[in-house]
């Protein structure tokens, strides 16, 4: 089967039931307002979050690149009830942004923030900070953060969160990974001590990923869905007609319901930076996916295929230099997609010396062959031209 025909299947998956069935089991509404208008009570959709029981609006807050707290408050008065975030963010200020913005709601809302520190004690000086900041005497959700492979988790982090849920500081267990979920998820789903996974997962994505989140909701793992948007690439819009387009037509609000129509996902969290962003994205909640959509998604992908990567795992240990392929793109993908250069840099700068020091030009050819057409020498050098 060729690249192409496996692209179009996956992006239709969501259209092999009539649209009607569709709606109805993934508990959406449709809306009776014109395309493109957002009433001031949006109609909202919920879905249960694996065994946890919590009920979640499917469509959730990721509050990572958020800097007006307004924007956050507003969502929640709206109605929206997850909202995520983690101790690293922001230099350690998006908790306590987040935490004040929803102080009224706490209540009201599913609270989740990540610690990604590698043994027992730092993770749990980790949480007692995150609550501090936060203004909470516990949270919903306390994710082990940007793990890849199951010796990423060892017993004492396991051990940690039972001790936070012992002492009521969480209610929830969880591991967010980047890339490592086709092993993550089944080692998590047999290992029986995880409520909820927070994955990358959207429509560029190796159809293999819709068993494995399909397997680990059978498992009874709240999923929750990140990266839906397949780095949105806005910086990259002005002056170029093609990414004109694509914005006018509405690009991410299709990239987001096509995440949406996933029955298995129990939330998403896209960023949010404005009104303009929340109003669009809290239409995905009430307009199923489409054919109108799954063509625009399909030109997307034909835009960013040389730039976007997706974080597939299959460029692992490639690179003669031994430089961190995916990571590297994964920080460029901050700055170029969602606008935020500090946080690329950032994490660019926290790689070993020998990775920030290398230069991709330096190499006759570059050894890293990416199966879905990433230039990865050009965008390595970009990102080293950046960043370094």
């Amino acid at each position: 089967m060729t690249y192409d025909t496996t692209r179009r299947e996956f992006l239709s998956a969501g259209l092999a039931l009539p649209i009607a069935g569709l709606t109805s089991k993934l508990g959406l509404v449709r809306s009776d307002s014109p395309s493109g208008e957002i009433p001031s009570s949006p109609q909202l959709s919920y879905r249960t979050l694996g065994k946890t029981g919590l009920k979640v609006t499917s469509v959730g807050f990721g509050c990572m690149v958020t800097s007006d707290p307004s924007v956050i408050t507003r969502a929640a008065d709206l109605g929206i009830t997850y909202f995520d975030t983690a101790r690293v963010y922001q230099h350690g200020n998006n908790e306590k942004m987040v935490g004040a913005a929803l102080k009224r709601k706490r209540k009201d809302i599913i609270l989740s923030t990540k610690s990604p520190s590698e043994d027992k004690g730092s993770a749990l000086n980790d949480l007692d900070t995150s609550l501090k900041e936060l203004g909470t005497d516990y949270v919903d959700i306390w994710y082990l953060h940007a793990k890849t492979l199951p010796s990423d988790v060892p017993d004492e982090l396991i051990e940690a969160q039972q001790i936070a849920k012992k002492a009521g500081k969480i209610r929830f267990a969880g591991v967010s990974t980047h890339s490592g979920q086709k092993q993550l998820l089944p080692w998590m789903a047999e290992k029986g001590t995880f409520d909820v996974v927070l994955v990358a997962y959207n429509f560029t994505m190796d159809p293999g990923m819709e068993q494995a989140i399909e397997a680990a909701a059978q498992a009874n793992l709240g999923v929750v869905a990140m990266k839906v948007m397949a780095g949105g690439f806005k910086s990259l819009k002005h002056g170029d007609p093609a990414f004109e387009k694509l914005h006018r037509e509405g690009a991410m609000l299709s990239a987001l319901k096509w995440t949406l129509r996933n029955p298995h996902i129990g939330t998403t969290i896209p960023s949010m930076t404005d009104m303009d962003q929340l109003d669009e994205n809290l239409k995905a909640m009430s307009e199923p996916f489409g054919g109108a959509d799954e063509r625009l998604l399909a030109d997307k992908l034909d835009i960013i295929k040389p730039l976007y990567c997706r974080l597939c795992g299959d460029c692992e240990g490639t690179c003669a230099k031994g430089l961190q392929v995916q990571d590297t793109l994964r920080f460029l993908t901050y700055a170029e997609g969602y606008g935020q250069f500090a946080l690329g840099r950032e994490h660019f700068q926290a790689l070993p010396v020998i990775q920030k020091n290398t230069r991709c030009g330096d190499c006759e050819e570059c050894t890293v062959k990416c199966p879905h057409g990433v230039h990865v020498a050009a965008r390595m050098a970009r990102a080293q031209e950046l960043f370094a």
